[in-house]
């Protein structure tokens, strides 16, 4: 099945500060086949052809007609990149299939989502970010803005927000989000992760100093391994996906996988494994168990950093062009030999710059500290000493 593909996009625009999108187009062409044909050294198919309907207010929509290339069939292009970006995948048709939003978050170059069913308008939300200037301190809701004002365009009814992990480099808006819904809908969407978190919140919060009332039964469903639930008329699969952090999730919905922090683009390859409870050979066993899907399936990355040569992040690639240009995990690798790429990397590896902000408010899901008797709301950061403490 082809899939149906439209953009719309501007921050501004989704945030009411301006009266006209931006014109913009998103179309499968031969922009996308090169960036990851540079990564692997394969050449390009000329033999594509594309076929063009403009009819939404202010978007533009692109039906692919005839793949671009054997190895690219499925790959986006031309993304025009600003603070916030949209973009709308349909395969509607399948009563199965959902209608999948993608907002990238420049700033933490995280992929956000929003998923549908198209048939109910029912919706979740999987992993949103609040912006944090580390300058200031400050805490804005610009990138969640975008994503309420999404579903409020759509008429969505936003069902469940889902977590893949406690992510370590941006704080999550999920007690945001689930507060503001809960105000403009007759539902108040649960905040949902996997059952494993709460030894990442034992060890964080002795870590950190965080009062057990700030942490215990904050997120309000765990799921376990393979356990499914519907959104809509769609069932929803988690799959434990371990490697990066202990509590890492996937979900299946369809012919689409959201893998959170364990596959990225082909041209980087997989996420770092070094955190307390991450584990190369896990991960390397979580890729293999994404990559034995059928060969169309969609993984939808949770992160993006394009690297020299491509300009534009990327939110998903199927698993056929996975197995065969994943850097990391391309066919052929051994688990040994991921391994020892995989710890020889992350040795080299800097800090997540909001790491110690990041996983105190994630612990939290998303809630902020209770306010001192001050007033303050405080985040501990620790101090790195060049010798003795004095």
């Amino acid at each position: 099945m082809r899939p149906f593909i439209a953009c719309r996009w501007d921050a501004s625009r989704v945030l009411g500060v301006s009266g006209r999108y931006t014109r913009a187009s998103i179309s499968a062409c031969s922009g996308q086949s090169r960036y990851i044909h540079q990564a692997a050294g394969v050449s390009e198919s000329r033999n594509s052809t594309i076929s063009r309907k403009f009819p939404v207010k202010g978007a533009h929509t692109a039906n692919v007609a005839t793949p671009i290339s054997p190895k690219s069939s499925q790959l986006l292009s031309n993304h025009p990149i600003a603070t916030t970006y949209r973009a709308l995948y349909s395969t509607a048709t399948s009563p199965k299939e959902p209608t999948i939003h993608d907002v990238f978050d420049t700033t933490s170059g995280t992929w956000q989502y929003i998923v549908a069913d198209p048939s109910t308008s029912t919706a979740v939300i999987i992993d949103p970010v609040l912006n944090f200037d580390p300058a200031t301190q400050a805490i804005t809701t610009k990138s969640a803005d975008a994503l309420l004002a999404l579903a409020k365009e759509n008429g969505y009814k936003i069902d469940k927000i889902l977590e893949t992990h406690a992510h370590a480099d941006h704080l999550s808006a999920a007690s945001y989000l689930q507060k503001r819904l809960r105000q403009s809908q007759d539902h108040k969407p649960p905040i949902c992760i996997g059952q494993r978190i709460e030894q990442v919140q034992k060890l964080f919060s002795q870590r950190y100093g965080v009062p057990k009332s700030e942490y215990k039964q904050v997120f309000d469903r765990l799921l376990g391994d393979d356990e499914t639930f519907t959104v809509g008329n769609i069932t929803v699969k988690a799959i434990h996906l371990p490697g990066h952090t202990p509590d890492h999730l996937g979900y299946m919905v369809g012919d689409n996988v959201f893998c959170g922090d364990s596959l990225f683009h082909a041209d980087i390859g997989t996420a770092r494994c070094d955190f307390p409870g991450g584990d190369a050979k896990d991960l390397f066993q979580s890729g293999r168990k994404l990559l034995s899907l059928p060969g169309h399936v969609k993984i939808w990355t949770g992160h993006d950093y394009p690297p020299a040569g491509r300009s534009e992040p990327v939110p998903w690639m199927s698993v056929h062009d996975h197995r065969e240009l994943n850097k990391h995990l391309k066919e052929g690798i051994t688990e040994d030999e991921f391994v020892a790429m995989r710890q020889e990397r992350d040795a080299g590896l800097a800090a997540p710059k909001l790491l110690h902000q990041s996983l105190q408010i994630n612990i939290r899901a998303g809630r902020l500290p209770a306010p001192t008797e001050a007033g303050q709301r405080l985040l501990h950061v620790p101090l790195k000493l060049s010798g003795d403490p004095w």
